[in-house]
């Protein structure tokens, strides 16, 4: 009996704690503000005693993280009208470099030491402070690093070429079945597909593990991963 409550609890915390993270929000773990991290913390904890002690009903940490999530988006929002409350909340990027020098002042503040400094630094390959325009180490922790003109990467635009726009390509088969809204969404027909497969030596889309189309090109790549093959769409 004890072994169905568990459970039973388990699975129920679970997926309230999925469904409460999904209304929170995408943002990766190291981007977290201070305030959604605590948040997230006193969930988890709360999740864990609703597993551990049996004695307390299971909607009691339930109602405790709706009103966590509520809370939450709450001050999310009111962050978003108010400039002041935000700063309070989520805190405010500081200029460790600027034009090559080192605000000591800001490390002090932030009890960011030269070592850690250094070491962000040399993880972006830059070996002198001296070449350092700007460093912001940002609300969640992160340092953003911009090096002076003369040491930024060349791009494009620097040597004048005109280069095309970056084409995410659609995934309209993944493990041997046709994704039909995708397929929909850039225009095609499941006729026109299967005329490309049998073009490549397919006879089915089951052979297929991966195809992509970009416009252009479609990318077809064995259920077996033995071969990759690339066709350009013929003109219409």
């Amino acid at each position: 009996m004890i072994i169905w409550t568990l459970l039973i609890r388990t699975v129920f915390t679970y997926g309230f704690v999925f469904l409460a993270l999904r209304i929170m929000g995408k943002r990766e773990i190291g981007k977290l503000s201070v305030f959604d991290l605590v948040v997230s913390i006193m969930i988890a904890e709360i999740s864990a005693v609703s597993l551990q002690d049996l004695r307390i009903p299971v909607w009691h940490g339930a109602y405790i993280i709706a009103l966590l999530v509520l809370l939450q988006i709450g001050v999310s929002l009111s962050t978003l009208h108010s400039r002041r409350l935000h700063d309070m909340v989520e805190g405010k990027p500081t200029v460790l470099i600027a034009n090559g020098e080192v605000n000591d002042s800001e490390m002090k503040r932030t009890r960011y030491s030269m070592s850690d400094l250094l070491m962000q630094l040399r993880d972006r390959e830059i070996t002198s402070i001296a070449d350092v325009e700007f460093a912001i180490l940002e609300t969640t922790g992160k340092l953003s690093v911009f090096p002076k003109a003369p040491y930024r990467p060349i791009t494009a635009q620097d040597l004048g070429i005109v280069v095309k726009p970056t084409v995410i390509p659609t995934s309209i088969i993944v493990s041997g079945e046709i994704i039909y809204d995708k397929l929909a969404a850039i225009g095609k027909s499941p006729s026109w597909l299967q005329e490309q497969l049998t073009a490549l030596g397919y006879t089915s889309e089951k052979e297929v593990f991966y195809a992509a189309w970009d416009g252009t090109t479609l990318t077809v790549d064995r259920l077996d991963n033995k071969s990759k093959v690339q066709k350009k769409d013929p003109p219409l």
